[in-house]
């Protein structure tokens, strides 16, 4: 079957996510990323059921991210993908990867640095699949600024969301 044949039976596919916000310092009030993602999900048809904020703190990331495995089908977080001491996100996530997505960052780096330039090879933007077989969950690691969630958002996430959801559920 053809990508356009697999993309076509998968635009039916629910879809339910989650979103992470990993900052030390931002607040529901003013997680413009957060509520940017949230924005383009709902706005895409599909179904937001959890939102929090962690501190760029591995094992609170980490805690977070295990306790939806398995619960949604896509987790999206924003922040803690830098190179700053403190941008533990990808670590964690690449830790939990059962399989990873290297289109993703590499694309998201590709249309960012059409966007901002050298820049954008600062940006550790990361996706993969995690959780146990047969009950995977999608994970996509975007920076915490705004331009950087619109980018990821509108040119690569939700187009293609629900096909990657379909591909992970086709295998149960």
């Amino acid at each position: 079957m053809s990508y356009v044949e697999h993309k076509q039976k998968a635009k039916d596919t629910p879809v339910v996510c989650a979103v992470l916000t990993v900052s030390d310092t931002r607040t529901p009030e003013t997680d413009t990323s957060g509520a940017l993602l949230r924005e383009r999900l709902d706005a895409a048809g599909h179904e937001v059921v959890h939102y929090t904020i962690v501190p760029d703190e591995a094992e609170a990331i980490r805690a977070k991210l295990k306790a939806w495995a398995g619960t949604v089908e896509v987790v999206l977080s924003t922040g803690g993908t830098g190179i700053a001491r403190r941008d533990t996100t990808v670590e964690v996530a690449e830790a939990l990867f059962v399989k990873a997505i290297p289109g993703f960052g590499e694309l998201f780096r590709m249309l960012s640095f059409e966007e901002i330039g050298a820049g954008a090879m600062l940006s550790r933007a990361t996706a993969g699949v995690y959780g146990k077989v047969g009950n995977e969950t999608l994970l996509f690691c975007c920076p915490g600024s705004r331009n950087a969630v619109r980018l990821a958002a509108e040119r690569l996430i939700v187009p293609e969301l629900q096909h990657l959801v379909w591909e992970i559920l086709r295998q149960r």
